[in-house]
């Protein structure tokens, strides 16, 4: 089965995506027992997203197994205008470096492998990312869900501050940034 491509809707409006799956092998007395091992990222588009794996014997369980942890194990990530993250932010796990930006309207997803399927599933519309080390889907996937945790909204920042949002985005008063350029340009 092809990594990533399997996705679905489901009724509790949920999307997950098969990142990768694996055949294991526990080695007994009278040779090898075979099982598989499945990844998922599960999440509802609107800034809600998990992942986990499952192990069985057959496939299509270890995908329902996987699917089901990953719904229970979902984190809130912070989005901007619901279409891209605040800030840029770095994760690693292991030997897996990801490098996670903002993009601007209309940059789509620019991301491999199991990184996009946890854009896709996150809701993200623009993002730019770059991975560096292991391309080991779980070792990424995991690397991406610490940078996404590592997200702050200008909201969460200035409540820790103790100032007020429009200060921390810095957002200034055109007619004073204008007044101040006057009277710089005057002193000199």
């Amino acid at each position: 089965m092809a990594r990533g491509k399997k996705s679905q809707n489901n009724v509790d409006g949920l999307i997950d995506k098969l990142v990768g799956i694996n055949r294991v092998a526990k080695v007994v007395k009278g040779g090898r027992r075979f099982g598989f091992a499945a990844l998922v990222v599960a999440g509802d588009s609107k800034g809600r997203v998990g992942f986990a794996s499952g192990k069985a014997k057959e496939v299509p369980e270890a995908i329902r197994k996987a699917t089901d942890k990953a719904k229970k194990s979902m984190i809130r990530v912070p989005l901007r205008e619901g279409r891209t993250v605040h800030h840029d932010v770095i994760g690693t796990h292991g030997a897996a470096k990801v490098l996670v930006r903002s993009a601007p309207a209309g940059t789509g997803i620019i991301a491999g492998g199991p990184m996009r399927a946890v854009f896709e599933t996150l809701g993200v519309q623009d993002v730019v990312t770059k991975s560096q080390g292991t391309s080991n889907p779980y070792n990424m996937v995991r690397a991406t869900f610490k940078a996404l945790s590592n997200l702050q909204s200008p909201r969460q920042v200035a409540a820790r501050r103790g100032l007020k949002v429009s200060t921390v985005v810095g957002k200034k008063d055109t007619k004073k940034s204008e007044q101040d350029n006057v009277e710089s340009n005057t002193n000199e």
